[in-house]
């Protein structure tokens, strides 16, 4: 698991940089990731198998339990019989005595089947904590290889930007700005020269139209001219 911590700590630090061509930490990781898949998968055939042999181990010893309680009521329906008067004495000891080394036998095959199994459980207790913590490292892997691929992509785009900005030539362009400012005011000051020179110089026929449609006089003057004929004031205009 070494290289993987060791993997993760490059990509963290060096997140938009390759260790090199052939070697680049996320693509790393993530077959790592896939290869320690691939071994939870044959550790679970594994442990399967253990725990299946545990489950055959704990139902032979139940079975042998069984069987020696079978031999010890055998034993005692032969002996009920011989105290019945059914059955000779000797030959119904003689069945009963073998019917109890029967359940002695298999009390010892069970004790050995109980000890076995035991066994084969702490076997698949151990393989199955193993399993559990080789999930749990997946998906700790899983999780910081999918954030360490963000992070390497935001990274990049980062460094492609700052790059770009560093070469931007900020200077030229405020420059070019100005000049264009420049010129739009220039244009701006012209057209508004050649408004004022067009109100100036008119066509002469408009101006001898304007001066002929004038009045000879204002309306005050014929007023006064009026009030001075009818006082009798001398200078009245007829």
């Amino acid at each position: 698991m070494s290289i993987f911590r060791r993997l993760f700590k490059v990509a963290e630090s060096n997140a938009h940089a390759a260790m090199d061509n052939l070697e680049d930490p996320i693509k790393m990781t993530e077959q790592g990731i896939r290869d320690l898949k691939k071994n939870l998968q044959a550790a679970m055939v594994s442990l399967a198998q253990v725990k299946s042999l545990a489950i055959r181990m704990q139902k032979e010893a139940s079975d042998h339990k069984k069987g020696a309680a079978d031999y010890e009521r055998k034993a005692m329906l032969i002996l009920k019989k011989m105290e019945a008067g059914e059955m000779d004495s000797d030959e119904a000891e003689r069945l009963a005595t073998a019917a109890l080394e029967k359940k002695e036998a298999a009390l010892g095959q069970a004790v050995t089947a109980t000890t076995n199994h035991q066994t084969q459980q702490r076997m698949a207790d151990t393989l199955q904590a193993k399993v559990e913590d080789l999930k749990r490292q997946i998906s700790t892997y899983e999780n910081e290889a999918i954030t360490l691929k963000a992070r390497a992509r935001t990274a990049s785009s980062m460094r492609k930007i700052n790059q770009q900005l560093a070469g931007a030539d900020a200077s030229g362009t405020v420059a070019m700005l100005e000049k264009m400012k420049q010129k739009v005011q220039e244009e701006e000051s012209l057209a508004e020269a050649y408004d004022q020179l067009a109100d100036v110089g008119g066509d002469i026929d408009e101006d001898i139209d304007k001066a002929l449609a004038a009045p000879s006089s204002s309306a005050g003057a014929d007023s006064l001219a009026a009030l001075k004929a009818k006082m009798g004031i001398a200078g009245a205009s007829a």
